[in-house]
């Protein structure tokens, strides 16, 4: 599960960061606590560099009657949304990365409630989780752009806090899963797996964190140690 997250560098960092072009992006200020619903910055495979754009967090498949259905679809699970319908032709063909510097899971301890944690990397910085979008159809010819994270199973340091983490990307990996040309799942697969736990960390945060009404640095605010 991956339900928030941050990313808290400048517009002209992202950009440098991707390669991306002039990106379609009319007001950035740092985020401390994306949800979904909201508008996610994206990168998408452009020509001789890439595309950086918004997407609405919560896929709607190009065949849904209703756009509500992306409330449930912020997240895709890498093992079968090759299969899946909803998610099989953007597998194949519409594959992101939603950028990102640490995102946020609660552990649930029994008798108590869950106590948020951010999960990053430890040399810091930018991270690529792997994405799907879609583009949907309104009957008056409006279009929505959609997304969603796919995820996996937990590795070591997240097996204590959830069960599930977005898939994270290493950097020499993000062309692969960019190519549009590359449709085959058993070519991306292999990218597909839990990040190495030594290479990242998790520290406890302020419950406030739990309010999407609430975007600023207190959120990531170090209040505990490691899970």
């Amino acid at each position: 599960m991956c339900g928030r997250y941050t990313i808290t560098v400048t517009l002209e960092e992202l950009m440098a960061y991707y390669f991306a072009e002039q990106a379609a992006i009319p007001a950035w200020e740092p985020r401390y606590n994306v949800a979904p619903g909201q508008p996610v910055p994206a990168v998408i495979q452009g020509g001789s560099r890439n595309r950086l754009g918004l997407l609405k967090w919560g896929l709607v498949p190009p065949w849904a009657d209703d756009p509500k259905i992306g409330n449930k679809m912020i997240n895709a699970r890498a093992e079968t949304a090759a299969e899946r319908p909803a998610y099989r032709e953007a597998y194949r063909s519409k594959r992101c990365l939603i950028p990102a510097d640490g995102f946020y899971e609660w552990k649930k301890t029994p008798g108590e409630k869950g106590r948020p944690y951010r999960i990053l990397l430890r040399e810091g910085g930018l991270f690529s989780m792997a994405g799907l979008y879609e583009t949907w159809t309104a009957p008056d010819g409006t279009k929505l752009h959609t997304c969603a994270v796919l995820t996996t199973e937990p590795n070591r340091l997240m097996a204590g806090i959830h069960d599930r983490m977005p898939v994270i990307l290493r950097r020499e990996d993000e062309p692969l899963w960019l190519d549009r040309g590359v449709r085959d799942p058993g070519k991306l697969r292999k990218l597909l797996a839990p990040y190495p736990a030594e290479e990242m960390e998790a520290y406890e945060v302020p419950s406030r964190v739990g309010s999407v009404a609430i975007d600023d640095p207190g959120n990531i605010e170090r209040i505990g140690g490691a899970p």
